[in-house]
């Protein structure tokens, strides 16, 4: 009740009800509206996503890989803004952590492009880098609505050595593209080949036939920032550029606008 004049609040000014139970689609909701209004200001077309271990420092044991990260972000980014475009085309995207993620969004800041973070709320690690677009930075409760944004825009797919967290994002990205669930093209790089041959017997699985044969072509290696590039600048030069983002990855045109004042 407000005491100033008697009245109830009003509904979607009432924080008791939106941190309810009886308020959770509101806020899964929010965590798709919220993050594609601010998609459309800043005219964000397709990402370019960056996954990697949090744990991964510019000067610990596995610094080539942050440093790996950092430079091929950067030649991401200049190159992406040659391109004859409407809008802001294959922008880095990371989870706004630390680690491989800081990498991308510093590399790509630093060549002067927007940079995207998709963070996540943890007690631990996961905390927004310095170097994301104020404008482009979220933070997250649903792991779910989290991984839509990383799949919705992106073209592209770059996963440095990780944990948990990075497996669990390979491997459902990796499913969406097999069962066809994302119609668009997806380039998937693995980079670190020794790590990821290693930790993941791809050719066990074929052996056993857990997956198919040509399961294998769902994703490529790369160990230098250089043949990563060269593999996403012609996966990305030809018919993505000529024809533009696919249906599916276009963020959808929000019909009328609204004062703070007044939501819809």
């Amino acid at each position: 009740m407000n005491k100033k004049n008697g009245r109830p609040p009003l509904a979607y000014r009432n924080h008791a009800f939106f941190d309810s139970a009886d308020a959770r689609p509101l806020r899964i909701l929010s965590e798709y509206l919220e993050p594609r209004a601010h998609f459309q200001r800043e005219k964000i077309r397709e990402t370019i996503v960056f996954f990697g271990s949090a744990r991964v420092t510019e000067d610990g044991p596995l610094a080539h890989f942050y440093q790996d990260a950092r430079t091929l972000a950067g030649m991401l980014t200049e190159w992406s803004s040659t391109l004859e475009k409407p809008a802001c085309r294959f922008v880095v995207c990371t989870g706004g952590g630390p680690g491989i993620m800081e990498a991308a969004n510093r590399g790509a800041a630093e060549a002067g492009g927007k940079t995207i973070g998709l963070n996540i709320g943890l007690p631990f690690e996961q905390f927004p880098n310095p170097y994301i677009t104020d404008s482009l930075s979220f933070e997250f409760h649903y792991f779910f609505m989290r991984k839509f944004w990383f799949a919705y825009l992106s073209k592209a797919l770059i996963v440095f050595p990780g944990g948990f967290g990075t497996m669990d994002e390979l491997f459902e990205i990796l499913t969406l593209v097999q069962t066809k669930k994302l119609k668009k093209k997806m380039t998937v790089i693995l980079y670190g080949s020794s790590f990821w041959k290693e930790v993941v017997n791809f050719d066990a699985l074929v052996k056993y036939g857990t997956i198919a044969a040509e399961d294998m072509n769902l994703f490529q290696f790369a160990d230098t920032p250089e043949s990563a590039f060269n593999i996403l600048r012609g996966t990305l030069s030809t018919q993505e550029i000529a024809q533009g983002a696919s249906p599916d990855a276009e963020v959808p045109a929000i019909a009328h606008t609204t004062t703070p004042q007044e939501p819809a």
